[in-house]
């Protein structure tokens, strides 16, 4: 089991758990295993959100980096997003975002980017932490004209600008905009200057909340984890469309000119409906973890697409989408993949392909977001016994109540029922027509998994 690198690298609380001396070791580690998979001194690239907390980290992982030898490149306060897209544009050996995403301003995190742009595998992760524990860190020190040298390049946020004119110029022009207009709120975050850069040089007509980061205010009441504000934002001001990033701005959610949630699903099927009238979506497929809308599967059938479902989180959505050659793909929390432009989540990059989406269509947010029939879902943990977890699948009336309820069902509900990672727990999670009665299905199976696995 790991020490240090969860399922999105590694985040703690700022100074107390992630202190710098723990940046220190990761960052001179880190260099060390990039260097001994490659054949020069890495480049490394290192972007960070709007916390209190980044220049501390910031600090001690820039001189873990330059006390290997490792060069640097500082991009300042950019969308993690951003970074991914520099570190393939650039030719970079490697990133790291120090950001902890939608968290409150008390966490903050790091996490590797590769050379493509995108997380650096497992097995990369471990190697880091076998170097950390090793016992070895003091003797991988430079010395003389080794030490490593670091600039600042904040600079080159612009050629994350110049993407976006690049790939929306054309189309957007050809739309009229300019009774559209956007809310944009960007969580105090990460996109808190570059969001507006982008929307002023593609011409989009937009007022801006949340904008002005104070390093305790990101993610507070706002972004894509408190969508009230962005919906009341919105309907006040009689605008066309809402969006909210989170925190590092890989995520985005949007709301329609009537304050209406568009999520992640929705997301996916407007846009791949988008793509696929101009012949742009790669096998007709979407691809989406087991959590999403059953409203997102009966959509891709009756639309003829393919759905293909991995486990949670967007790591294994992307890897589905590697080996299968797929462009578009998510989860219902925004963070949405669209592969042929970069390899991760791009809070930005969604919105302006749901504005073009809706531009082209001629429809209202509110039209447009009725595609897609999202059913009601009950989340309910069931407290079991650690060792017993994954045993939910073998006791037969476990089994045989969630059989009789999906029967029930007849294609008009399901029940999923996932064992925690890191805590003992079951998770029972039903989707139906009617939310009062999936509530108390999902309150039985829970109580009986309780029962039975104590």
């Amino acid at each position: 089991m790991r020490k240090y690198f969860g399922t999105d690298g590694i985040r703690k609380i700022a100074n107390t758990e992630l202190t710098p001396e723990l940046v220190y070791k990761v960052a001179k580690a880190g260099a060390y295993v990039l260097s001994n998979h490659g054949d020069h001194m890495p480049t490394i690239l290192i972007g960070r959100d709007t916390r209190i907390s980044g220049n501390l980290i910031e600090s001690a992982m820039v001189a873990g980096f330059l006390s290997y030898g490792a060069n640097v490149k500082l991009l300042g306060v950019i969308p993690t997003p951003a970074v991914a897209y520099l570190t393939r544009k650039l030719n970079a050996d490697a990133s790291v975002v120090i950001s902890a995403s939608h968290n409150t301003y008390e966490f903050n995190g790091i996490k590797f980017f590769s050379n493509k742009g995108m997380k650096i595998s497992d097995t990369l992760e471990e190697e880091i932490e076998q170097i950390m524990e090793s016992g070895k860190l003091e003797e991988l020190t430079a010395f003389g004209d080794k030490i490593g040298v670091s600039e600042y390049n904040e600079e080159l946020m612009h050629k994350y600008v110049e993407f976006f004119q690049e790939t929306f110029k054309n189309s957007l022009e050809q739309q009229k905009t300019e009774e559209f207009v956007v809310g944009i709120d960007t969580a105090n975050g990460a996109t808190s200057v570059v969001a507006q850069k982008v929307f002023e040089a593609l011409g989009i007509p937009y007022k801006i909340i949340n904008n002005n980061p104070n390093g305790i205010n990101i993610n507070q009441n706002c972004g894509s984890t408190h969508l009230e504000t962005i919906k009341k934002f919105v309907v006040e001001n009689n605008l066309s469309l809402g969006v909210a990033y989170d925190g590092d701005g890989d995520r985005c959610l949007a709301v329609d000119e009537k304050g209406n949630e568009i999520d992640g699903d929705k997301l996916m099927a407007i846009i791949a409906k988008s793509l696929k009238q101009k012949g742009k979506l790669k096998k007709d497929t979407i691809v989406a973890t087991v959590m999403s809308n059953l409203g997102l599967n009966k959509y891709t059938k009756t639309n003829n697409l393919t759905l293909v479902q991995t486990k949670v989180g967007d790591r294994y959505v992307l890897e589905e989408m590697l080996k299968q050659d797929f462009n578009i793909g998510g989860e219902q929390s925004g963070h949405v993949i669209l592969l042929d432009y970069n390899p991760t989540g791009d809070g930005i990059l969604t919105s302006l392909m749901l504005i073009q989406a809706i531009l082209e269509s001629k429809q209202k947010a509110s039209e447009l977001g009725k595609i897609v029939k999202l059913y009601p879902q009950v989340l309910v943990n069931a407290k079991v016994n650690s060792n017993k977890k994954y045993d939910y699948d073998k006791d037969e009336t476990i089994k045989q109540a969630i059989e009789n309820l999906e029967k029930e069902f007849d294609g008009n509900g399901r029940v999923l029922i996932r064992p925690s990672g890191t805590e003992p727990l079951v998770r029972v999670m039903i989707e139906g027509e009617e939310q009062e009665y999936i509530t108390k299905k999902a309150q039985e199976i829970a109580n009986l998994i309780e029962e039975k696995l104590a």
